[in-house]
């Protein structure tokens, strides 16, 4: 094949192209090693579509800057970086799982942007615990003796394991044996604590009984009850409750552990949450500790919450585990300041986002739904229509707990759902929405009216 040489030289030298009032502006921003690179790249490709005959013109040095340009949007472009979420779920674990209330985000920031009191007194002077900025409200909260935060969930199971049953049984029942989110299962979470794992009834029966022929005075470290809250197994059941088991556990002298999963404070009727366990009546079993995630129905930052005894929480507070496993600046800021709302149910309702999308009125939803159907009605290559569907509290947590919902419809002329879903994907803030029979569905529940304006321009960009 032969190359076109005055096509190579029509491609302008890089110190040519940094002179630019395009790319001087740009370089002012992004810093010059930054433009240098990404010319570079751009140039180089341009000689290699020469080289194999895919451009056949001179090139055009104002296009060539524009292509840089455009290189340098999607380099510097946040990887992590906010969405607008039209899927309906509440709880999407792949999209961050709760978004934090205003208080909490700005308590972050502070706690960000300043030094604080992480783990200094400010009354005695002397180095405090970091632990203390949060334990205190949920013992008031929750009525527990003690508390502590970890990173996750999965961390409070394993910090509650290796600190009251390593190199000792735990026994549990076999129809909750969950694997979570990643292919992280409990039982391999178990092996970790260096507890060993008993197994008791079967996939769909377990009974008290069961609980009591496996304990083995020396070997039995705990009993441990696990909230199935991303599978159910109907029909033929039978299950032990956390009551039930507590006693079991206290007349031989055994500490009942409950992981409950998703924790939530209020009671699951008033959030459209079927059969979901509430944090406060399960510690009124007396279960003696109890660990559920701070980022779902808590409607924190992510976080581990352990409540219970204080004489188990101080020994875990000793485990040289729970520094590996303990919590940032940041996220103990944002759960303090989330926690301080539920002193006040009502302002808990208003102000914790996940509260407030779960409790939204079909009406409320229809009036948000007609508000953004109005705005894109404005462009005539953009066709919407009100559907009423079906969202979900969590997409991972509970995935078979299906609420009522209200969605926008939208079609842009010539363009497949599937297509127009792949677009708005890669828009500078990506939409999420979700194809339902063959149309793309935008749902209500979990789009805020702040975010229609971006929403139809986006849609209006397509259309140009």
């Amino acid at each position: 094949m032969t190359v076109d040489r005055d096509i190579l030289r029509s491609i302008p030298k890089i110190d040519e192209l940094l002179k630019e009032p395009q790319l001087v502006k740009v370089a002012g921003r992004y810093g010059t090693a930054v433009v240098v690179a990404c010319a570079r790249m751009v140039v180089e490709e341009k000689r290699q579509q020469i080289v194999a005959g895919n451009h056949s013109d001179l090139v055009d040095k104002s296009q060539l800057v524009r292509e840089i340009e455009a290189r340098l949007q999607r380099e510097t472009r946040m990887h992590l970086r906010p969405v607008i979420n039209g899927t309906g779920i509440v709880l999407h674990t792949n999209l961050g799982r709760a978004v934090l209330c205003e208080a909490a985000a700005q308590a972050a920031y502070q706690a960000a942007r300043n030094y604080s009191t992480l783990e200094y007194d400010v009354r005695t002077g002397e180095r405090g615990s970091r632990y203390s900025h949060v334990d205190f409200l949920l013992e008031k909260i929750c009525g527990c003796e003690s508390a502590i935060v970890v990173n996750n969930n999965a961390a409070a199971v394993l910090l509650i394991l290796s600190t009251l049953a390593k190199g000792k049984e735990v026994i549990v029942s076999r129809g909750e044996l969950v694997e979570i989110g990643g292919s992280f299962r409990v039982p391999e979470v178990m092996q970790q604590s260096g507890a060993t794992l008993v197994e008791v009834g079967s996939t769909n029966k377990t009974k008290p009984a069961d609980y009591e022929k496996a304990i083995c005075c020396e070997n039995t470290g705990a009993l441990l009850k696990v909230h199935t809250s991303n599978f159910k197994i109907m029909g033929f059941t039978q299950e032990v409750s956390l009551q039930e088991l507590t006693e079991i556990g206290h007349k031989h002298d055994l500490p009942v552990l409950y992981d409950m999963g998703s924790g939530g404070f209020f009671k699951a009727e008033d959030y459209q949450l079927g059969d979901e366990p509430n944090v406060l009546e399960s510690m009124k079993s007396g279960a003696d500790i109890i660990c559920f995630s701070g980022d779902k129905l808590l409607g924190g930052p992510q976080a581990g919450i352990i409540l219970g005894r204080k004489k188990y929480i101080d020994e875990m507070k000793k485990n040289p585990l729970t520094r590996a496993l303990r919590v940032d600046k940041m996220t103990l800021a944002a759960l303090e300041a989330t926690l301080r709302l539920y002193l006040d149910k009502d302002k808990a309702q208003k102000e914790i986002p996940v509260l407030a999308l779960l409790s939204a009125t079909q009406e409320s939803l229809l009036e948000k739904a007609e508000c953004f159907t109005a705005l894109l009605g404005k462009n005539p290559l953009i066709a919407s229509a009100v559907v009423e569907d079906f969202g979900q509290v969590g997409g991972g947590s509970m995935p078979n707990q299906m609420i009522p919902s209200v969605c926008v419809a939208v079609e842009v002329g010539g363009v497949s759902a599937n297509a127009l879903d792949r677009k708005l994907n890669e828009a500078d803030i990506p939409i999420i929405g979700r194809i339902h029979k063959d149309r793309y569905l935008l749902d209500m529940r979990t789009i805020e009216s702040r975010d229609f304006e971006t929403i139809a321009m986006t849609l209006k960009n397509m259309t140009e």
